[in-house]
């Protein structure tokens, strides 16, 4: 069973390297949050290729521009991010999630203010679920190398 896939936004300062995540107002993926009881998979279990993970995995360009379409920036504003992937277990199935990295000089605050968003520093998700915090840890690390 699939699950849909989703995506984790972050913003790089390219001066000063901060890294921010864009937190809806359900959490840090969209274009849905993850059910109750979701759990990421560990670290030898995630797989990109669909005959081991047992169904069609989801091409990540849809959702960037669903995002960008969402935040009123450019298709070319975010891009993916591919050296990150992620699987999560939920409900409903196994979901693929992807990063996109928003790459305007700054952070288009205004536009996550438009869509009750905004944008945080990793340690201002503390209140996450232990999901959401283990994907923004991968995300960090993908980001950081």
């Amino acid at each position: 069973m699939t699950a849909p896939a989703r995506l984790i936004l972050v913003h790089k300062q390219r001066t000063s390297a901060m890294v921010r995540f864009l937190r809806y107002a359900d959490g840090i993926v969209a274009p849905e949050p993850f059910p109750k009881l979701s759990q990421v998979l560990g670290e030898d279990e995630q797989h990109r290729d669909e005959a081991k993970v047992g169904h069609v995995v989801a091409h990540p360009s849809m959702l960037v521009n669903q995002a960008a379409h969402r935040l009123g920036l450019g298709q070319d504003d975010i891009a993916v991010e591919t050296d990150f992937f992620s699987n999560v277990d939920t409900p409903d199935g196994v979901s693929a999630i992807y990063l996109g990295r928003i790459t305007t000089i700054d952070p288009p605050f205004g536009a996550a203010d438009k869509i009750d968003a905004r944008f945080i520093n990793i340690t201002e998700a503390r209140d996450m679920s232990p999901s959401e915090l283990e994907l923004l840890r991968r995300a960090y690390l993908c980001v950081m190398e």
